[in-house]
């Protein structure tokens, strides 16, 4: 579980495919205080960390996970945002993410507002229920705020130190990120289906 609050980022290093999984070789400053079979978030994908060395470690993607996120766009050199799993003692500063990517959304735009950035998105209908006006959605990782919600789209707003601190400045018109919905809304959701 995680809080979407980015703690740093990394660099894809080496990429190989094993049948129908990919594997990924990520370095990152974190590299050196991670433990195989830790569960890192990956632009908010839950990955498991198989094998460490210097300041890079391995995680693998298998076939459901690559049909579902933005992973097969990965290349050599792609800037990932990274997050350790949550710590039960600490605060909850972004809000319940578990790392369980619902849908890929497609970048519509990008504005700069004079000192802050904002981001519309498009992503499938079919989880519109799950968007509301000033809810939280994961991007790529990232806790953020929805505004401006119609059935398909939404708008996110990006301050200066999430922008230079995240993979968020990389993402353009065109650009597919990763989306996880509310874990609350989601639960909400499907009581209220089943009443």
């Amino acid at each position: 579980m995680f809080t979407g609050i980015i703690e740093n980022t990394g660099i894809i290093s080496d990429i190989s495919t094993h049948g129908t999984n990919k594997t990924f070789w990520i370095q990152s400053t974190l590299s050196s205080e991670l433990k195989v079979d830790q569960s890192v978030s990956h632009n908010g994908v839950c990955l498991t960390v198989e094998a460490i060395k210097e300041n890079s470690y391995q995680v693998t993607a298998i076939l459901e996970t690559l049909q579902k996120t933005n992973l097969n766009h990965w290349v050599l050199g792609s800037e990932i945002n990274l997050e350790r799993c949550m710590l039960m003692n600490g605060r909850l500063d972004g809000h319940i993410v578990q790392g369980h990517v619902d849908c890929a959304a497609t970048c519509i735009s990008v504005i700069e507002k004079d000192g802050s950035w904002e981001y519309q998105f498009h992503f499938d209908k079919q989880f519109a229920h799950l968007v509301i006006e000033k809810g939280s959605v994961s991007i790529n990782g990232i806790s953020l705020t929805c505004f401006g919600v119609t059935d398909n789209t939404f708008k996110v707003a990006i301050i200066p130190y999430t922008y230079l601190h995240t993979n968020i400045k990389h993402i353009k018109a065109e650009s597919l990120v990763n989306i996880e919905f509310d874990l609350i809304g989601k639960y909400v959701s499907r009581m209220a289906q089943l009443k």
